[in-house]
């Protein structure tokens, strides 16, 4: 699948890894492809991305995402429903967080001992692997023959959870991303 991802594609992939080694993750998840996405210039997700007025809210959008990661990965709608059940999301991440350290549920973060940095291979969560797995049926679907960045664009907005959430959030939705790339009557 990755020799049909064009440049701007590879650069989004290679950018996520990017991500997760400077956060000291031992993965790849969506919201690392999505800063990887904000990080891009003159490509047709940059494009979209700017033209909805994503790149302008960056530091609102990492803040969201980090939030998300502090809450273990759950969306707001997640939390929405434990709330609904009496859970309260937010005082179970203050008592982990008290115990065990800030970040303590965001996971994914592997010790590193003093003077050592941490290199090596990053694999991709099942979620990172997911979406780009769905970027190749959307690109498939619109008879394109390559993977593009906005593939993957498309593919984070159509995916439950937090990233998905993020970026409704902001304004940047399957729709609208259609919208800007393909017009008002694109199919």
């Amino acid at each position: 699948m990755f020799e049909r991802f064009t440049k701007d594609a590879r650069a989004v992939v290679k950018g996520a890894v990017e991500h997760a080694e400077g956060e000291g993750a031992d993965s790849v998840d969506d919201g690392h492809m999505l800063l990887a996405l904000l990080d891009r210039e003159a490509s047709r997700a940059s494009f979209a991305l700017a033209s909805l007025g994503a790149t302008r809210r960056r530091e609102s959008i990492e803040t969201a995402l980090a939030e998300a990661r502090r809450r273990g990965g759950l969306s707001q709608a997640d939390t929405q429903a434990l709330a609904e059940l009496g859970i309260d999301v937010s005082e179970i991440v203050s008592r982990v967080e008290e115990a065990h350290g800030v970040g303590a549920l965001a996971g994914g973060r592997k010790a590193r001992r003093p003077g050592l940095g941490w290199t090596g291979h990053r694999p991709f969560t099942r979620e990172a692997k997911d979406t780009l797995e769905k970027s190749l049926r959307i690109a498939t679907a619109r008879r394109d023959r390559h993977i593009g960045d906005e593939h993957i664009l498309f593919a984070l907005t159509v995916r439950p959870g937090p990233v998905g959430e993020v970026l409704a959030d902001h304004g940047v939705t399957h729709e609208s991303v259609e919208r800007v790339l393909y017009g008002e009557g694109a199919a």
